[in-house]
């Protein structure tokens, strides 16, 4: 294989380019978590239809009103964070590719995640213009998941090289973890499904999906329970070997944030779903998917090798 020495100023400029999309990807993970939590804090404080409609926040009027009180300035506020949101996902994607030398993959990532956006803004008018109907926020709160694990790849992403990937952990340790992963998902959309079935609506009058709250609760119980058996046997798995410590670690961590959000749905549910109780397991869900992600990430690396050279 023949070997391509890069000038230093371009190596540089490389360097350069990987430290801004860092950054913004780093930003653009934040922006997500932080909308998922402000849109929880939306539905706790029963805020969901303080603007009655959409696009508008009344059918007069693009802005709340007085009389709307500070249920309407809450969804409202909530709405405007989708402008900070687009604004950082646009800056991520002009980072990518303003990137050198170019990357077709983080292009593809950053398109996704800046998509993501307005579809996410549609599905929120979608859950106003249906009065909070629980199937469409599962759906909205989903989709916010979905962005955070797209995110984290682009992290992920611009830390690996433009090379071939090759796997770093054995065959059993690769099917565990990506079998966590899809259980990770599951699990969460059982949680938006016992949501739905419970109090903290978004609004007084708004419908649930009619399932019996205990027991979808204890489907969901169950389904963290096999998470968390799940996960700790790839932490044991990893453990044996050979795996690479950041990999070890990653698992490590995932299991400590699946015994903290089982800590917390369980004193949560014992003592009737306090509203900063629940805050913070959303936070947790979100936090959860993002580590959950880079695991799966994790067990694969590409080098700096690319076709027809090595890159410096």
């Amino acid at each position: 294989m023949s070997t391509v020495t890069r000038p230093t100023g371009e190596v540089s400029r490389g360097h350069r380019s990987r430290r801004t999309v860092r950054r913004f990807a780093w930003a653009s993970l934040v922006a997500n978590v932080v909308i998922v939590v402000t849109g929880g804090a939306v539905r706790l404080t029963s805020s969901g239809l303080g603007c009655p409609t959409w696009p508008r926040c009344t059918a007069e009027s693009f802005v709340p009103h007085r009389e709307l009180g500070v249920h309407g300035a809450i969804e409202y506020g909530n709405r405007m964070l989708f402008g900070v949101l687009l604004a950082v996902a646009v800056a991520t994607l002009v980072a990518v590719w303003r990137h050198r030398p170019v990357r077709r993959d983080l292009r593809v990532v950053a398109v996704l995640l800046t998509l993501g956006i307005p579809a996410q803004a549609l599905l929120g008018g979608a859950t106003v213009l249906t009065d909070l109907n629980p199937w469409v926020v599962a759906g909205h709160l989903m989709l916010s998941m979905v962005l955070i694990s797209l995110a984290v790849l682009l992290l992920r992403r611009v830390e690996d090289g433009a090379g071939r990937p090759r796997t770093v952990v054995p065959a059993a340790s690769v099917l565990l973890t990506r079998l966590t992963y899809l259980l990770v998902w599951i699990v969460l959309y059982l949680g938006t499904v016992v949501t739905g079935s419970g109090p903290h609506a978004g609004d007084l009058d708004s419908p649930r999906n009619g399932l019996d709250p205990a027991s979808v609760t204890q489907l969901h119980a169950d389904a963290v329970l096999l998470l968390t058996g799940l996960t700790a046997g790839l932490v044991l798995a990893l453990r044996a070997g050979p795996a690479p410590r950041r990999v070890v670690v990653g698992a490590q961590w995932l299991l400590a944030v699946e015994l903290a959000q089982g800590l917390i749905g369980v004193t949560q549910y014992v003592t009737d779903l306090p509203i900063l109780l629940v805050g913070l397991h959303i936070l947790g869900a979100a936090i959860l998917v993002a580590v959950a992600t880079w695991v799966v990430l994790s067990v694969r690396e590409r080098s700096t090798v690319a076709r027809g050279g090595l890159s410096a």
